[in-house]
């Protein structure tokens, strides 16, 4: 009977002890199977951290292309850098390292903070910049128009100067030309001519300014030579030789004007053309002819 207590003490003891055994191994076996699960946990976790990473690292370079300031270019290429070094940290660091895991969740969240700062920043910049090149467009119509104006207001004014000139411009009317003889009567032919006798009226033109006026003749021979009269005026750029010229006082109201040309070389026979000058115009002209 001792013997066989002793036995089935023994066989309690080991019964017990492989329950004992069976229970640890099962602990180890679910215990590995969390640890896995918790492994394949974090390695999820750092391969998210990671595309945020590499997502906020496109995003500044995506919002390098959208600015033109220095400012915030380099503010920019600052946290770009960041970011790249953060995610090279996570990437040599093992999923298992919670200190080192944590640590770089709460720099992504900063990351995250500070990127939504200039995402703003950015919008803010860019509704200014549309708001300015409207505003500029605008300006730009707005000269565009008040450009055409002046352009419209100078064709006007100059029209209108170049209206009041003409308007204002003398007119010799009623020319008459006669050749006269050494007792001063008219002379029939060439060989006879002593003087050469112009006579016109300066007409009436209220738009002309008052004053004193220089006229100026000129008496062209057949050959196209003019008859000398000593000196030269200012037409249309160039200089030409006048035969008489005579300063008269002109108010505005009708004014005759008569002239003489002394004759002190040798006449041919044909036509004599006068031509009136004043005020750097023509302002009239006859036609003489001649027999031998």
């Amino acid at each position: 009977m001792r013997r066989n207590t002793i036995y089935a003490i023994i066989a309690v003891v080991v019964a017990i002890l492989l329950a004992a055994m069976a229970y640890l191994l099962y602990s180890l076996n679910k215990s590995n199977e969390q640890n896995k699960q918790m492994l394949e946990l974090a390695e999820m976790d750092k391969l998210e951290m990671q595309n945020e990473y590499e997502s906020f690292a496109r995003q500044y370079s995506e919002m390098k292309t959208q600015i033109n300031n220095d400012s915030l270019m380099a503010q920019l290429e600052q946290e770009q850098q960041r970011t790249q070094e953060l995610l090279e940290e996570l990437q040599r660091t093992k999923a298992n390292d919670a200190a080192e895991i944590t640590r770089l969740k709460k720099e992504l969240a900063t990351m995250r903070e500070v990127l939504k700062s200039f995402v703003a920043e950015i919008d803010s910049l860019n509704r200014l910049n549309t708001k300015l090149n409207a505003e500029n467009e605008d300006l730009r119509q707005q000269q565009a128009v008040q450009k055409q104006q002046i352009s419209s207001l100078s064709s006007e004014k100059a029209s209108l100067t170049d209206k009041v000139e003409i308007a204002s411009q003398l007119d010799a009317t009623a020319v008459s030309i006669s050749a006269l003889d050494k007792r001063q009567k008219r002379a029939k032919k060439i060989a006879d001519v002593k003087t050469f006798q112009v006579s016109f009226n300066i007409a009436r033109n209220v738009t002309a300014a008052a004053g004193a006026r220089t006229v100026y003749v000129r008496i062209i021979k057949p050959t196209g030579e003019v008859l000398d009269g000593g000196g030269t005026f200012h037409f249309e750029n160039r200089n030409l030789e006048y035969s008489m010229r005579k300063d008269i006082e002109y108010n505005g109201e009708e004014t005759p004007v008569t002239m003489y040309w002394n004759v002190t070389e040798m006449l041919v026979a044909g036509q004599y053309r006068v031509q009136i000058f004043a005020d750097g115009k023509n302002i009239g002209g006859g036609s003489i002819n001649f027999e031998k």
